[in-house]
């Protein structure tokens, strides 16, 4: 499978059928399994086959063809299916850190990363630095003999700010240092993460994998080693895999992600033209675009801007709630990577809990508008921007 086109792997790819053989993928809702014998159970706790499960908990056929067909998106040797992207993130680097062990880490992060960096690995003994991460010259600084984990999105939410994946890939290798990538706003579309250096990839899947605003999930990405040797051990004793059901809607979401990243890729591409030198805005940004700070590297790492933008209105405030409050098509939600397109102010309910300090230091302006790009008529979407600019 892995040889054949992407779009063919997103439908086909880690099916397991039943013996009715069903064009449309199983859910098997059951928490546990039956064995024909003690003995039988006896030997699956012992070692558990290929195809064989224990407890939902551990692994289930639905769960398993979602990760199997997550892994060969993204070039991974495995994955593991978690409750939600945060989920994801707190697993990927609990998993492999104990007290007095070091870690660097991006600072612009979202809200719920920062908080498990700053709050609750300090809060049991784990170092944590944090560093501008588009200067690969403080990664270097920061990194230590001692640094077990590198961690970072690769494009940071809310500013877009896109971070070189295999410049600090090799410096974090070379002490030996794991490098985890939150990769969302990237997609796994457009992810070269795994090739690129990095040895955990981690999704929100409730982004763009569902893309319909349907369910919460996440999932880790990386070697055998490192998904059954180090994660899955920590997952399935505390209780953070993705329920069947969720697992389910997963697939059904990667059968049509290709399509719909592409789509909204053209869509944010054509909103970002439209708005450039907008008398209402002092900023535009948009990776896709020439005067993005990082567009060239943008272009080598996903040859793609996404599907985001975001902008900033001259007024603060105030001009980013008339803007918001008179869009007419574009709704007003938290979410991102969905059909519908989506607006958000960051600094009153995704980065809320940063400080206005460090708010600032990030260029969270409390003017910033973040837009995650649907797959409506793009024409459509630029009018309605275009109106809703105009009330302010």
């Amino acid at each position: 499978m892995s040889e054949r086109g992407k779009r063919t792997n997103l439908v086909h790819g880690g099916t397991k059928r039943s013996q009715w053989n069903e064009v449309s993928e199983a859910i098997f809702l059951t928490q546990g399994f039956v064995y024909e014998t003690a003995e039988a159970a006896e030997q699956r706790f012992i070692k558990t086959g290929e195809d064989e499960y224990i407890y939902a908990r551990y692994g289930n056929p639905t769960v398993a063809m979602f990760e199997e067909r997550m892994a060969m998106l993204e070039g991974a040797e495995d994955g593991f299916a978690c409750a939600s992207g945060m989920a994801a993130v707190n697993g990927a680097l609990t998993s492999m850190l104990k007290a007095g062990d070091h870690v660097v880490s991006a600072r612009a992060l979202f809200g719920s990363c920062n908080y498990i960096l700053d709050e609750i690995l300090s809060r049991y003994g784990v170092e944590v630095t944090f560093v501008d991460g588009a200067i690969l010259e403080e990664w270097d600084a920061a990194v230590r003999p001692d640094t077990k984990a590198v961690f970072f999105e690769s494009m940071s939410n809310p500013t877009l700010e896109v971070i070189d994946i295999e410049g600090v890939a090799k410096i974090a290798h070379r002490v030996g240092a794991k490098v985890v990538v939150d990769n969302v706003f990237s997609t796994p579309v457009y992810s070269k993460a795994i090739e690129q250096g990095a040895d955990l990839v981690v999704y929100s899947t409730t982004k763009h994998v569902d893309g319909q605003g349907r369910c919460l999930g996440g999932v880790i990405l990386g070697s055998k080693e490192d998904i059954r040797g180090v994660v899955e051990p920590y997952m399935k004793h505390t209780g953070g895999s993705m329920s069947p059901f969720n697992a389910w809607v997963m697939l059904k979401g990667l059968e049509t992600i290709d399509l719909r990243v592409r789509a909204q890729t053209e869509g944010a591409t054509k909103i970002a033209e439209a708005l450039k030198g907008h008398d209402k805005l002092s900023r535009c940004i948009y990776p896709g675009s020439q005067d993005h700070a990082q567009h060239d590297l943008a272009m080598r790492q996903l040859g793609s801007g996404g599907t985001m933008l975001s902008f900033v209105l001259k007024e603060g405030k105030e001009a980013a709630f008339r803007f918001l409050n008179a869009l007419e098509i574009v709704i007003i939600s938290n979410n991102l990577g969905d059909a519908k397109s989506i607006a958000t102010h960051p600094a009153t309910t995704t980065h809320q809990r940063l400080t206005p300090e460090l708010r600032a230091e990030l260029g969270i302006d409390d003017g910033l508008v973040r837009l995650s790009v649907g797959i409506e008529d793009p024409q459509d979407l630029v009018e309605d921007i275009l109106q809703a600019l105009d009330a302010v």
